[in-house]
């Protein structure tokens, strides 16, 4: 029973802290001190099961932004998308079975993924590397901090709106986003954080670049824990029941709390700037580096 409170605290800060721009990785490093997981695998498990909880995150977006990411259909369009009397057969396919705008979005979700998914892929022994060892309080905390007072300065920058809903998204912008995203491979920066206030510099929209950059978690979150998975198994492991329940009661939490979290958020943007988020994680990363120092 204690290592599903374990998990169910772990899956809670995983909810909470995936979609504020305040680190996942700083939080569960200092979770992961007070309640460090005993199970029949040991450090192999927990670590695959910090990243696979986050399938729980990722269906807390699908389930919120399910209509406008779905893309089939079996009924026929309100609004078509190819006009003209002699369609081909498949523009008469894509009218009549796709919702064509959300395939394109996907297409631009893609394109802004293949970034992250070519450095995350190229350096994930070295990401790997970072968070074992002393080494990774240290690196998280200056990451917190740095970006912690970069989140204030953008904050304070004037910034021109250009584009206010995804579907105005160009790709050359979805790449520049993705772009951006690869900065979040660095332990302690938090990929929303960092993909959010991307996104405004180069013209979104607060609303429009927050849900980008939660589509955008979906392929690099799922990507990530498929990584993890095949190493996980590769590596000789495998799960015992125990394991098994612990990793579905986490899943569950931050399912749970990620639905919570997103709405906050989505509510808190529209009225307020990313500042406040800036000074928690200057606090944050001082309090992870003098807990380190000091103990």
């Amino acid at each position: 029973m204690l290592e599903y409170l374990k998990s169910a605290v772990l899956g809670i800060v995983e909810g909470i802290t995936e979609w504020l721009p305040i680190s996942s990785t700083g939080h569960m490093i200092l979770v992961d001190e007070i309640f460090t997981m005993k199970t029949a695998n040991g450090a192999d498990f927990t670590n695959f099961f910090l990243v696979a909880i986050q399938l729980g995150a990722i269906l807390a977006v699908v389930m919120l932004y399910f209509k406008k990411l779905w893309p089939f259909h079996l009924k026929s369009h309100t609004v078509e998308y190819f006009k003209g009397e002699e369609l081909s057969g498949f523009k008469r396919f894509c009218n009549r079975y796709l919702y064509v705008d959300k395939m394109i979005l996907w297409f631009k979700i893609l394109v802004a993924s293949i970034p992250a998914a070519f450095f995350g892929i190229l350096f994930d022994d070295k990401i790997d590397s970072m968070l074992t060892g002393n080494s990774r309080a240290y690196i998280v905390a200056t990451t917190l901090v740095l970006y912690g007072v970069l989140f204030i300065i953008v904050e304070r920058m004037k910034k021109k709106e250009t584009v206010f809903t995804t579907d105005q998204i160009s790709y050359k912008l979805a790449l520049f986003i993705g772009l951006i995203q690869c900065l979040a491979l660095i332990p302690g920066t938090s990929r929303s954080g960092t993909t959010i206030l991307g996104a405004m510099l180069l013209g979104l929209g607060r609303t429009a670049a927050a849900e980008f950059s939660f589509f955008l978690s979906i392929p690099a979150m799922a990507g990530g824990s498929a990584i993890k998975l095949l190493d996980y198994v590769s590596s000789g492991n495998s799960f015992t029941t125990e394991e098994i329940l612990v990793l579905l009661v986490g899943m569950l939490m931050a399912f749970v709390v990620s639905v919570l979290a997103i709405k906050f958020l989505m509510s808190y943007i529209r009225r307020h700037d990313f500042k406040a988020f800036g000074y928690y994680r200057i606090l944050l990363g001082a309090g992870i580096l003098a807990y380190f120092l000091l103990r």
